[in-house]
């Protein structure tokens, strides 16, 4: 049996997500991060639909070639930066942006000869402690790259939120106060704002916005939901009935037949299992939507398969469409079932998923 596992992409949803980025902050230009193979959703196909984006971040050196071969002329910014000579080379020649993030790379720099109009993006560690440049030696970094004569006006400033998805957490504001008390005196391009940020904290929305998991139609927020934020799911992640048996009660069913039936009902076997990036691990009772109508994940979750309940839903039959997430049923929703967050679900779909566009 060939493979029912799909995963839609609406091309009009991203659009659609990409004018709610604006709307909220209208005055900034939108870095749209598509790490990840655009968080799973398809690294070309994002970048060529999100036209009207003033420019792409990316985390690793290959993407950022791949979308560089897609906009010619857009600033490409690898955020993660580069390990040697041979890696910064590689991306200059692609003009593309490296963020730097530690006095090694600012030793490279210095080093090297630099293509004239070279620009670089220089971090700023203000409470996330992963990457950056620590305060205190913050002037010291931006006065080094500022005597690069090919660097000279051409570097521009960045910093993360460590909590800006909790909107109760003090330390993002604490956070900006820092960037902006930091960056004062330095006449540049600056960025600061995250899919959170730039919809609950607007004082972060600088020359740039880096929104990313609300492109792809998801809350950045527990308690908020995406609709309530106008926001549309870009994927729908969805398969097929590929049989239908009938079970008495006391019967289980699946590996460790950790599920019985406590009546007669009907079983659904659903043609997608962890081997397409569906979680093994899910709770039980998890809903699916058959018809546009919710039914609940019996038993354990396979390499191929999975069981859906019918309660003897005669209208139901093999071949029916069954929706895992998406359109009508939240990402974020199942992401609690199986104790994870929604990034992680989407950058797990596998290869063996067949990706379909519409709306393109």
């Amino acid at each position: 049996m060939s493979r029912v596992a799909a995963a839609i992409i609406d091309l009009g949803a991203l659009r659609h997500n990409l004018s709610i980025v604006r709307k909220n902050a209208p005055h900034s230009k939108i870095l749209a991060v598509i790490k990840a193979n655009a968080y799973g959703h398809g690294l070309e196909m994002m970048a060529k639909a999100l036209t009207k984006a003033d420019g792409f971040a990316v985390a690793h050196y290959e993407e950022a070639i791949a979308i560089r071969k897609i906009h010619t002329k857009k600033p490409v910014v690898l955020l993660q930066g580069f390990a040697d000579e041979v890696e910064l080379a590689l991306l200059l020649s692609h003009s593309i942006e490296p963020v730097i993030h530690s006095f090694y790379q600012i030793d490279i720099l210095e080093k090297l000869e630099l293509p004239d109009a070279t620009s670089v993006w220089l971090k700023v560690d203000t409470g996330m402690n992963r990457l950056g440049i620590a305060r205190a030696k913050m002037l010291t970094a931006w006065q080094r790259l500022n005597m690069i004569e090919s660097l000279q006006g051409r570097v521009k400033i960045m910093s993360h939120f460590a909590n800006a998805d909790n909107k109760n957490h003090a330390g993002t504001e604490e956070q900006i106060s820092l960037f902006q008390t930091l960056t004062k005196e330095c006449n540049t391009e600056k960025s600061l704002a995250n899919s959170a940020g730039l919809l609950h904290w607007p004082e972060s929305q600088l020359d740039w916005v880096r929104p990313g998991i609300m492109l792809y139609g998801i809350s950045p927020f527990d308690n908020e939901s995406a609709a309530s934020l106008g926001l549309m799911p870009v994927m729908t992640l969805k398969s097929r009935i590929i049989a239908i048996n009938h079970i008495q009660k006391n019967e289980s069913i699946g590996y460790g037949h950790i599920w019985t039936a406590k009546q007669n009902t009907s079983i659904a076997v659903v043609g997608i299992g962890y081997g397409d990036g569906y979680p093994r691990h899910i709770k039980e009772n998890t809903p699916v939507l058959i018809n546009n109508i919710r039914y609940q994940i019996v038993g354990r979750v396979s390499m191929d398969m999975l069981c859906v309940e019918l309660n003897d839903d005669r209208k139901i039959n093999v071949g029916d469409e069954v929706v895992l997430w998406g359109e009508g049923l939240p990402v974020e929703e199942i992401a609690k079932q199986a104790g994870t967050i929604a990034y992680e679900l989407l950058c797990h779909v596998t290869p063996r998923v067949k990706f379909e566009s519409i709306n393109g």
